[in-house]
């Protein structure tokens, strides 16, 4: 049996103590608003009274246009940030930025452990912990590989094995598979909805391909153009694995371009 990330850092000791308890609500936003004031320059104001839940296990998907302050939601959910108003009240949370930034020197193993290491615990420990994972996602063969040996597709398998080591029961994906071409995107796709149905988590996924927000998640939350504002919550009750020609998916994708003001 494998052990889980979870189980993994409870078991190494880790600070991790109450995330059990935290996890009945994760991620609460409360009337949420960041303005980014830089010397001079006229201030930026990237959020505007924004409020968004995610219960445990919950993916929310949340899409806007380019600048409406996605990724600095999930800073502010990673605790990378604070909010200027507002209230944000999260369980502890895991980044997962658009670029990978595995480490070029390290092997994938080393890559995936890197969370692992950071916790405190000896290189030998955390390949033992991290190698049944890199089997489980496909890339046992690939251990010793560096990083410019693996393909795109491969190297975000790495980072998100990594974000999943690091045993929070939060994860902030901005923008994940972005840089992928569309067949390794979709194929991608596919695979993280089968990692989180196996390893799930309280996910907040940022992505600008509101077809994804579909498949994935459990609801989209469509933002403004900036100051991002909520204009719409919408909920995708469908099974999962979810197909892109289902009629109710195209709707639905529909239905989010339309909040966007994008088609007739």
């Amino acid at each position: 049996m494998i052990e889980t990330p979870l189980q993994a850092s409870r078991a190494l000791g880790a600070d991790r103590a109450g995330h059990s308890e935290q996890a009945a609500a994760p991620v609460e936003i409360d009337r949420v608003s960041r303005t980014f004031r830089r010397g001079r320059r006229p201030a930026v104001q990237a959020l505007a009274d924004v409020s968004l839940r995610a219960g445990a296990g919950e993916i929310v998907a949340v899409v806007g246009p380019s600048g409406c302050g996605k990724s600095t939601l999930l800073e502010l959910i990673c605790g990378l940030q604070r909010p200027d108003t507002g209230t944000v009240r999260c369980a502890p949370a895991a980044l997962m930025p658009q670029r990978d930034l595995l480490l070029p020197w390290a092997s994938a193993l080393d890559n995936a452990a890197l969370a692992l290491r950071a916790a405190g615990v000896g290189r030998d420990r955390s390949r033992q912990l991290a190698r049944p994972w890199l089997e489980r996602f496909g890339l046992a063969e690939f251990e010793r590989a560096r990083p410019a040996e693996l393909s795109g597709g491969m190297r975000q398998r790495v980072s998100f094995l990594r974000s999943l080591l690091a045993g929070k029961p939060v994860l902030a994906l901005d923008e994940p598979f972005a840089s992928l071409d569309a067949i390794t995107r979709a194929e991608m796709q596919g695979w993280l909805d089968h990692a989180l149905t196996a390893e799930p988590r309280t996910v907040v996924l940022v992505t600008h391909d509101v077809e994804e927000a579909v498949l994935l998640g459990d609801r989209v939350v469509v933002l403004s153009g900036r100051p991002g504002r909520v204009v719409a919550c919408i909920e995708v009750a469908l099974a999962r694995p979810r197909r892109r020609a289902d009629p109710t998916v195209v709707a639905l994708r529909e239905r989010v371009l339309s909040s966007l003001g994008v088609g007739g």
